[in-house]
């Protein structure tokens, strides 16, 4: 079975985090935390920070990476690094998502996560108490 590395930014505001709608592929309509494949000769922050800036027109810092979630999907096997990040400047136009939301600690299960993403929200949930 073929890995696909990639990242993904949780990105926070206060006491808020930063939710997307996937508007294409298989997963279409799935909620999931933007971000996205990293290219060769890329360490996973540079490319979340090009990821975020492509999808969503802003500026992140990348900060301390949360967890590595290992997922089995029917044709692939995902490795997503995920990573705590904040908004430098921008506006988080959707680019390629269909829809997004700020979601308080009490909303996170408000949404229907992606099957890998899942697994993220109580490690989240837990540092956000």
């Amino acid at each position: 079975m073929k890995t696909v590395r990639v990242v993904a930014a949780v990105i926070r505001d206060g006491d808020k985090i930063f939710a997307t709608q996937r508007g294409y592929g298989d997963f279409k309509g799935g909620w999931e935390f933007p971000g996205g494949k990293i290219e060769e000769g890329e360490t996973p922050q540079e490319a979340l920070v090009r990821e975020i800036e492509e999808e969503l027109e802003t500026e992140i810092i990348v900060g301390e990476l949360i967890d590595t979630i290992e997922y089995d999907y029917p044709t692939f096997h995902l490795s997503m690094d995920c990573f705590w990040a904040e908004i430098v400047s921008g506006d988080l136009v959707l680019k390629e998502h269909k829809a997004a939301k700020w979601l308080m600690k009490a909303e996170l299960e408000s949404v229907k996560w992606l099957p890998a993403d899942i697994t993220l929200i109580n490690k989240i949930r837990d540092i956000m108490m």
